[in-house]
């Protein structure tokens, strides 16, 4: 049985705390007024190029060459051209205005979209092992059942994780924040393209179906879970078959839903774009952060003295998922972006170039660490069973999904008013903590091995 250190506890728990401190100084800095962004865009030097151009109309005209002979007609030129500029002068304002108000949105939705980055980051974390636990179930797999209590651990965060994200959306439903533009009448009111998706993108119907997903995957959990407790104390395979019969049943469930969750909680943020090829992209994200997340937990267990029946071989096998299916993102993510580049489409191609032109750094930075770092890392057999080695490449995997699920997200919240601060980071650290938390309290609530499992004795002696 698992002990959860007081150390762990006490870190998880100051990371919850700085993160709230955090998250609540961010939601208090965003600016309430116009006044406030004119503000902040003027202490930050947005105002020097305004200045400098000021600065080059007061030119001295005898200074031009051919003044002498000239004055008189650049002069009138001038007197005609600040006429136009004072009959110009109002819509110039009013323009003005219009972008401060802009960026206003952007700013006051910076806090909330930072929250819902990270809330969703690791609530498909919890996800993506309930998928893979089921696949193990379902595929009935000698090699992994030693493995099962870590997972079990990590799919405890589904329901506290869910619930967030649903609370969120149920925010957004009533008009605390302006994350989904669909949400707001007014947008639709002048959109056509929204209008014609008003039957599916409807507050009412978009929260059922976030009930129907959430509660669905949560009752699987449930059974599973229960069930694999139960199964300690079997002396036959009864439980065990109907834990195989859940696992399939879970995994048609899960496939449909987690497609249209993807639709509806990421690719709703830019309800005019749309891509047939979302919903595996999501899906790869998730089930790639949530294996590299067990092998991360199986690895520090194992250097605590617990799950002495862990051995490099079962090691190799996490790391060379990490691998491949780092590898499948990646042709995800590049049989997306070519296609939709090639076709040139403009109603298409606009969230590329978005992201492109105002996301360089994150947009290219979760390439390189989302494909090449695995790729070199882990492409030496050898190197997949250094534990040590198997971390360092986990961490960088999770930072580059983290990357991920911010360009998904940020560029539709946000736009170009973007940048990793203390709304963002603070984020992580709460629910990082809360994640690590509800885990490791969960290891301690049953054994690390599932002892009437048919294929432990199997998994116990796994080699190769």
């Amino acid at each position: 049985m698992y002990t959860l250190s007081s150390k762990l506890k006490l870190t998880a728990i100051i990371c919850m705390v700085v993160g709230a401190i955090g998250l609540i100084y961010g939601f208090i800095a965003a600016p309430e007024t116009v006044e406030d962004v004119k503000e902040m865009m003027a202490s930050h030097g947005e105002h020097g190029e305004e200045h400098a151009t000021e600065d080059t109309h007061q030119v001295n005209v005898e200074q031009l060459p051919g003044a002498n002979t000239e004055v008189e007609s650049i002069e009138h030129t001038q007197d005609n051209e600040s006429h136009a500029a004072e009959a110009g002068h109002g819509e110039e304002a009013s323009h003005d205005d219009e972008h401060y108000e802009h960026i206003l949105h952007q700013l006051q939705n910076k806090p909330w979209a930072a929250l819902y980055v990270a809330a969703f980051f690791f609530f498909m974390i919890s996800l993506g092992a309930l998928a893979f636990y089921a696949i193990q179930y379902a595929a009935q797999a000698g090699w992994s059942p030693v493995l099962f209590r870590v997972m079990e651990a990590i799919t405890a965060y589904l329901l506290p994780g869910g619930l967030i994200v649903f609370v969120l959306l149920v925010l957004s439903g009533l008009h605390l924040n302006h994350l989904f533009i669909w949400m707001d009448p007014e947008v639709v009111a002048h959109d056509e393209i929204i209008q014609a998706k008003t039957a599916y993108l409807n507050v009412p119907f978009f929260l059922i179906r976030a009930a129907i997903y959430l509660g669905g995957w949560i009752f699987f959990r449930h059974l599973l879970r229960k069930n694999s407790i139960k199964m300690d104390d079997a002396t036959d395979n009864t439980i065990f078959k109907k834990n195989f019969k859940l696992a399939a049943g879970f995994l048609v469930f899960f496939i449909v839903t987690e497609s249209m969750m993807s639709w509806d909680w990421i690719m709703s943020l830019d309800p005019h774009w749309f891509s047939t090829l979302f919903g595996w992209f999501v899906f790869a994200s998730l089930f790639v952060s949530a294996i590299t997340t067990i092998a991360i937990v199986t690895i520090y267990l194992k250097s605590r003295n617990y799950l002495e029946f862990v051995n490099d071989s079962h090691i190799h096998d996490l790391a060379k998922f990490m691998f491949g299916i780092s590898i499948f993102w990646t042709y995800l993510w590049f049989s997306q972006f070519m296609l939709i580049w090639y076709s040139n489409i403009p109603e298409e191609v606009v969230y590329f170039i978005q992201r492109i032109e105002d996301y360089q750094l994150p947009f290219f930075g979760m390439l390189v660490t989302n494909f090449l770092f695995p790729v070199l890392l882990l492409m030496n057999s050898d190197y997949k069973r250094v534990n040590w080695f198997v971390i360092m490449t986990g961490i960088v995997i999770l930072c580059g999904h983290y990357l991920n699920v911010y360009v998904l997200i940020m560029p539709a919240t946000v736009g170009e008013s973007w940048f990793i601060g203390v709304p963002e980071i603070s984020a992580i650290l709460l629910f990082g903590g809360l994640f690590t938390f509800i885990v490791f309290n969960s290891l301690t609530k049953a054994p690390l091995l599932v002892k009437g499992n048919p294929f432990i004795k199997e998994s116990k002696h796994y080699h190769y």
